[in-house]
């Protein structure tokens, strides 16, 4: 059995502090807490849609805020290298964060 090397505990424990990848991980975790709430709104939009609670002003611009939410998400992604499916996190045994894209 050998002994470990001096500092090895220390360099497994290291922080990649690469200012650009800081930025772009810190970017992909604030668009993945955005894609999750997204998701969640177009959920309960889809919930009240089918319950008739909503008129058909409220329809439309509930409609229409989600679709510009849904592009700006895409443009967002774009900005920053990112695929939707890149924001999914694997969360085990309890499956993925996020719901699939449609197709």
């Amino acid at each position: 059995m050998t002994a470990p090397r001096p500092g090895a505990a220390r360099a497994a424990h290291a922080l990649d502090l690469d200012p650009e990848r800081v930025t772009n991980d810190l970017a992909a975790l604030v668009l993945t807490v955005v894609e999750l709430l997204r998701q969640l709104m177009e959920r309960q939009a889809v919930r009240r849609f089918d319950a008739g609670t909503l008129s058909a002003e409220q329809e439309d611009r509930l409609g229409t805020a989600l679709m510009l939410l849904d592009e700006r998400m895409d443009d967002l992604c774009a900005q920053h290298g990112l695929s939707r499916s890149d924001l999914n996190l694997d969360l085990g045994p309890l499956g993925p964060l996020l719901a699939d894209p449609e197709p």
